[in-house]
């Protein structure tokens, strides 16, 4: 497998697609509406509960129900029960993966129907607040492991060439300041900044994970808090 090295870019990408799902949805309603205000024309693709608030907040401000758009009735794929899989479509990552001045990519693009995401909006499910609780389980803890969110942030700061990443509430003045500044656009130097923002986001998700379940698991007695049954299939998996 030859790996792409890149050697052009684009420093202004105008936002005109964007992909936003949150578990923190706080200060997201403003953020929203200030830009709607900057880029009036920008499509919003969102899911679960995100998708329902952000449609409200369309139909408050009598914006066309076209700009908020379900990820489903993208990829044509209904969520999974449980809300396991909302994300991880070949078309979602086409679109956050690729890249602007590579052929191949925009053949592939035009090829699934596809479109370029511009920007991600992306927080996890809330794991340290539920091992913060003192009394969660482990399979608390199992149930509050994102795996769409961190996948979708890790994708699209890997392409900070052209998709702006954004993770934590505190962050989007300095985003909507940007997009004010230059009509829409984002620099690629303030792409790759709040990249590392977000791989550093995502590690600390992830040892948080590690730690506590390493900590659950010494604590646990599994045959207690799991009724176990064997595979009856018959199959031999190995």
């Amino acid at each position: 497998m030859q790996l792409n090295r890149v050697n052009r870019t684009a420093d202004l990408v105008y936002v005109r697609n964007a992909l936003v799902s949150v578990a923190d949805k706080s200060g997201l309603e403003p953020f929203i509406r200030e830009l709607w205000e900057l880029i009036p024309d920008v499509t919003i693709y969102s899911t679960g509960g995100t998708c329902t608030m952000l449609r409200e907040l369309a139909r408050k401000a009598n914006r066309s129900e076209d700009c908020v758009r379900s990820i489903s009735s993208y990829t044509g794929q209904p969520e999974m029960q449980g809300g396991l899989v909302k994300t991880l479509d070949y078309r979602v990552y086409l679109g956050l993966l690729s890249e602007q001045f590579n052929e191949d990519h925009q053949t592939d693009l035009r090829r699934t129907g596809s479109i370029p995401f511009d920007m991600t909006v992306c927080s996890f499910y809330p794991f340290e607040a539920t091992a913060g609780t003192g009394n969660a389980t482990l399979e608390d803890l199992r149930t509050n492991v994102d795996i769409g969110g961190p996948t979708m942030v890790r994708a699209s700061a890997k392409n900070f060439l052209r998709v702006l990443t954004l993770c934590r509430p505190p962050d989007y003045r300095s985003v909507l300041d940007t997009l004010g500044t230059h009509r829409g656009a984002t620099t690629l130097g303030f792409r790759l900044a709040m990249a590392t923002k977000a791989f550093r986001y995502t590690a600390d998700y992830e040892a948080a994970i590690a730690d506590h379940l390493a900590r659950a698991a010494e604590e646990t007695d599994l045959y207690t808090l799991y009724n176990t049954e064997d595979d009856q299939s018959g199959e031999d998996r190995r």
